[in-house]
């Protein structure tokens, strides 16, 4: 059997970049195809998948997927993970299922400035998006989780999202039929363990990338009709390091564009009037002064599709994001040295930049959604507000 899967401000990081030497040459389509052979059966972490190996081919515009040798990639653990993702048995009152709040129809988010989980109780933070995700040195908007699979574990014991246990996950796996027959079929075994379970669902997270936009056409693929006339002057503004200088922190290489630095600021988003910050953000992991209220760089590809912005949910509109950047953000004394007040630029230029945005929307990968076969009480997914 062969599997198919095509795929909430910016350089690649040497870490990255290292990562991404050792896989196979990027092809441009957004599939996944089995690959023959033992590659990757030798691990330095014990269990490692059994099932035909796949190898994640990205669309346009994107680099290798860096996949950690210690989980490389199947057909069975791509689809256990994606069971795994959309099954609200993984929070403890069989409400919330990742998917809850990273949906596919919302851009893998969930539309929401601040996210519910079990009990209806709000989270703090607005739910990042799971696009790209594959990408990012570092997880969460502080970066405390170092992995897809070190971050899958997270939600599932946070009392505010999932509200679970490792222990009770695993015994909601374990009791059920059918995913030991799959975790036998992906793992050798119906010993079922939460790093099993972690490493499946990153390894179906993987292959949520997205790219093949508009502006990956036209600036990688060639095609100058590719972007509208405002959306080329957009770009050009952004990349501009005297009008937008977007692209110091939402990084366009030359080959690839991940729209991230992976690395974190301040841009004086949650300060108050006197610059007080409501969340210190990457202070909470570094314990350095200089992370006061800095939060990681997120991605902008898809954007269009991942209202409301920031980390707390603050602004409704990518007009909002502008206008942000045009006031240089609520001044603090943490303030990233690379915001400043944008007030030059003309209103028709701010319809560019956000015309830009607009045109980093690229397709999103068929055969990500709920898995067919799992019931519908198991299942629910962010419905927009």
């Amino acid at each position: 059997m062969s599997v198919k899967v095509s795929l909430s401000l910016f350089c690649f990081s040497p870490v990255m970049a290292a990562a991404a030497i050792v896989f196979a040459t990027a092809v441009h389509s957004a599939t996944i195809h089995a690959a023959s052979g033992p590659e990757g059966h030798a691990s330095r972490a014990g269990v490692i998948p059994i099932g035909r190996p796949v190898k994640v081919k990205v669309p346009l515009g994107l680099p290798p997927v860096p996949i950690p040798p210690e989980n490389p990639p199947t057909e069975e653990t791509i689809a256990l993970g994606q069971r795994l993702y959309y099954d609200l048995g993984l929070s403890v009152d069989g409400t919330v299922s990742c998917a809850t709040c990273h949906a596919p129809n919302l851009g893998f988010r969930d539309g929401k400035a601040l996210s519910n989980g079990v009990g209806g109780q709000l989270g703090t933070r607005r739910a990042p998006t799971v696009v790209n995700a594959a990408y990012n040195a570092l997880q969460f908007w502080d970066g405390r989780s170092p992995s897809l699979e070190k971050q899958a574990e997270g939600p599932m014991t946070n009392p505010v999202e999932m509200g679970h246990t490792l222990e009770g996950v695993v015994r909601h796996v374990q009791s059920d039929p059918t995913y030991r027959k799959l975790f036998a079929k992906a793992w050798g075994t119906e010993q079922i363990t939460i790093d099993l379970v972690t490493k499946s669902i990153a390894s179906f997270e993987r292959t949520v990338v997205i790219g093949n936009s508009p502006f990956d056409r036209f600036y990688y693929g060639g095609d100058k009709k590719a972007l509208s006339p405002s959306a080329q002057r957009g770009l050009k503004l952004f990349l501009n390091p005297k009008k937008g200088n977007c692209s110091v922190c939402h990084v366009i290489g030359k080959k690839y564009a991940l729209f991230t630095d992976n690395k974190f600021h301040n841009i004086g988003v949650g300060a108050d009037t006197r610059g007080n910050l409501a969340d210190v953000g990457r202070y909470t992991q570094t314990k350095n002064t200089l992370d006061m209220g800095a939060f990681k760089t997120p991605t902008l590809r898809n954007i269009a599709e991942t209202a409301p912005y920031m980390h707390d949910g603050s602004q409704a509109t990518l007009k909002d994001v502008v206008d942000h950047y045009v006031g240089g953000g609520t001044s603090n004394r943490y303030l990233d040295k690379e915001i400043h007040a944008l007030d030059f630029l003309t209103f028709n230029e701010r319809a560019d930049l956000k015309a830009f945005l607009e045109s980093l929307t690229g397709t999103m990968p068929p055969n990500v959604g709920p898995p067919a076969d799992l019931p519908s009480e198991k299942m629910q997914t962010a419905q927009r507000q």
